[in-house]
């Protein structure tokens, strides 16, 4: 554990964003699963729909620093080609 007061409350810090990611990360998951599932099944429909909401999604992890800005900028691509290939 940290001996200074300063890397103690580092450690605090480090904590509290290190959750706050994983439930970022972890709500993306279910919102990128959501979108290659309309993809890939017969409500293509929807696929247009849920891409918006995870491009959102994603744009606004990445603005807070829990995605690197070309890591977000490669699964919103990723996953427009997708939704894409599938209206076709």
């Amino acid at each position: 554990m940290a001996n200074h007061k300063s890397a103690k409350k580092r450690a605090l810090q480090n904590e509290v964003r290190r959750l706050r990611n994983r439930s970022v990360k972890t709500r993306i998951k279910g919102i990128v699963k959501n979108v290659r599932a309309s993809a890939a099944g017969e409500d293509t429909a929807q696929g247009p729909e849920q891409l918006k909401l995870a491009q959102s999604a994603i744009d606004k992890a990445a603005k807070k620093g829990v995605y690197h800005r070309k890591t977000a900028a490669r699964k919103i691509s990723r996953l427009s080609r997708l939704v894409k290939a599938s209206q076709a």
